[in-house]
């Protein structure tokens, strides 16, 4: 009986890890996306950093892939 608990609540943890990690990526992307249109509308790294509270270099590493 324990034995088919634990097992469930290892399955439980995976699915929703999987979906975390799903969840982020998406996350990751958009946030990405949102740089690059930013960018392109002509804010600096220095604005664009200013309006989501990461250093300006982040942000052109992250635009870079890095």
């Amino acid at each position: 009986m324990a034995d088919a608990k634990q097992e469930k609540a290892r399955r439980d943890l995976k699915r929703v890890q999987a979906n975390f990690e799903r969840k982020i990526d998406k996350a990751h992307a958009e946030r990405l996306e949102s740089f690059r249109r930013a960018q392109k509308a002509g804010l600096s790294l220095r604005e664009i950093s200013k309006e989501v509270g990461l250093h300006w270099t982040r942000i052109g590493q992250l635009l870079r892939g890095e």
